[in-house]
């Protein structure tokens, strides 16, 4: 059940049988000289609708736009301010809350996303707690869709280190699959490994400025050879994603509100 395509009445139907809601979540950001601007955004939201059609759940509308700052020496990127990001969460999150959600299960497609989500998370949990509001008890839970073994599983035996860390095969494969015949095609050499300690520091998108960030990868791939991913990959890689959501989105559901 998609929330953009469905009618209040219907949704009010939908509170009684449950309380959670799945919400994707992406960017607005370069992926390469051959990758899609809005690549986190349609990874996350073809995983959240295919999922939809393996289990009741509702998928509420895809969070776009995040902090992508260090993307900004790419033409295309918009950056919201991680500031504006935990805002947006939060507002989004209470909108729900208020009507009678308790359950919001981020489905992540952009690696930036983790730290203001958890942050929102918190500010959430304070305003229930510290801050004393008497507001509806919720629970919130992030998952990027690469968290999920099998998916890993296949993205290690496909590109084991030509995966790096932007742009990488496996989401260039997704959107492949998800939008055949809008990627031109890549027949890009591999970008420069990265040693495992840059791994380390730059998981989550840490990155510093975008001037630094364009010099030192200049066609915007970190560390990936993008030209492994496949549409045929990609389709596997979705279904192995939503896949593994069904039963890590109904653990989450079982999660106690006291």
């Amino acid at each position: 059940m998609i929330l953009h395509r469905s009618t209040w009445p219907e949704v009010e139907a939908y509170l009684r049988r449950s309380q959670g809601v799945v919400i994707p979540t992406g960017s607005t950001e370069q992926h390469g000289p051959q990758g899609l601007i809005g690549t986190d955004s349609i990874t996350a939201e073809s995983i959240a609708h295919a999922f939809s059609r393996t289990s009741s759940a509702l998928i509420g509308p895809t969070v776009t736009l995040s902090q992508a700052q260090f993307n900004l020496g790419f033409p295309g990127t918009v950056s919201l301010r991680p500031t504006t990001l935990i805002a947006l969460l939060v507002d989004y999150i209470e909108s729900l809350a208020c009507q009678g959600f308790t359950h919001f299960y981020l489905l992540n497609g952009h690696g930036g996303n983790v730290a203001p989500a958890m942050c929102a998370f918190q500010e959430l949990y304070a305003q229930r707690g510290i801050a004393g509001r008497r507001l509806p008890p919720i629970r919130c839970r992030l998952r990027s869709w690469w968290d999920f073994e099998s998916v890993n599983r296949l993205r290690s035996v496909w590109y084991g280190s030509g995966e790096g860390l932007h742009a990488t095969p496996s989401e260039i494969a997704i959107t492949r699959h998800v939008l055949p015949g809008c990627l031109p095609p890549d027949g890009l050499a591999p970008a420069a490994p990265l040693a495992p300690a840059f791994m380390r520091l730059h998981a989550g998108d840490n990155h510093p400025d975008s001037a630094l960030h364009r010099a030192h990868f200049p066609d915007g791939r970190v560390g990936s050879h993008s030209a492994l991913g496949t549409a045929e990959q990609g389709m596997e890689l979705v279904a192995a994603a939503a896949e593994a959501m069904i039963a890590d989105y109904q653990d989450f559901l079982t999660e106690p509100l006291a």
